[in-house]
């Protein structure tokens, strides 16, 4: 998919180009969504829409008028149909801080470039084989003000991911400066025990995942800081985004999970 569209003007990727003082280069000052688009629709679209300009009033940007979800959300639109990709697709919408001065605070308004990436169906739909996670070492994040927002301040899930790599698991869990497990590089996470379905509280420090809302709007989640202890005692493991939705996890080190509730759960919202 060989379209971006930058600022609300749609180019080939090869000759888009930002500024060296963009703020997002320079201080890591922006906001991302992730966002699944199917049959010509931006799923969860409301959620993607809420969290994005809660954080960029969080961040002290100064939305312009014109700015709007509505014609955000056009724009979007307008680039997946550029790119061929409304059947299916991953949509990338980067919002940063225009530059200018330092720490880029000349000027408030938000610049913003929109990315498409090809889907193939199984990405969206209950995996199969369950994912392999283990926990990335010498990482921790901050639960504080900021570490709720899809941040494009984005180091510490870079280095967990290389992590994961080099181990050959399949994701990275991530604990914050306390020691307990918060989430993975590209998703939440959910336990299972006896039948009860939980979540770390955003006062841990995990980002405000849209599928985490979404699915605590569907089946009753109880809110409980994870430890290592619950994840090495749980039943079941499941990791959840906006685009690959829900993901089962198979094993976290030598203790092997089960998938019935986790599957179960995933065809009776997507099925």
């Amino acid at each position: 998919m060989n379209f971006i569209n930058l600022n609300g003007k749609i180019t080939e990727r090869s000759l888009a180009g930002l500024p060296i003082d963009n703020g997002a280069f320079r201080y890591g000052c922006g906001l991302f969504e992730t966002m699944l688009v199917m049959g010509g629709t931006i799923q969860l679209r409301e959620l993607h829409w809420e969290r994005l300009f809660d954080g960029l009033r969080q961040l002290y940007f100064e939305v312009p008028k014109l700015l709007n979800p509505s014609w955000l959300e056009n724009e979007v639109i307008r680039t997946v149909q550029k790119n061929q990709g409304e059947q299916l697709c991953r949509v990338r919408l980067q919002m940063f801080a225009a530059g200018g001065g330092l720490y880029g605070l000349e000027s408030k308004s938000p610049g913003f470039v929109i990315e498409c990436f090809p889907l193939e169906p199984e990405a969206v739909q209950i995996n199969e084989n369950g994912l392999h996670v283990g926990v990335a070492e010498g990482l921790n994040k901050s639960p504080d003000s900021l570490s709720q927002l899809k941040s494009c301040n984005a180091l510490i899930y870079a280095i967990a991911a290389r992590q994961a790599k080099a181990q050959k698991w399949n994701d990275a869990l991530i604990c914050n400066t306390h020691g307990n497990i918060i989430e993975s590089t590209i998703a939440n996470i959910f336990w299972i025990k006896n039948g009860e379905v939980f979540t770390p509280p955003l006062s841990e420090g995990c980002v405000a995942g849209v599928m985490r809302r979404y699915i605590r709007t569907k089946i009753p989640v109880t809110e409980k800081k994870l430890l290592l202890i619950d994840i090495l005692g749980a039943d079941e493991v499941f990791l959840t985004n906006a685009v690959k939705r829900i993901k089962w996890v198979r094993s976290f080190g030598d203790v092997v999970y089960g998938a019935g509730k986790s599957i179960s759960l995933y065809n009776s919202i997507f099925g």
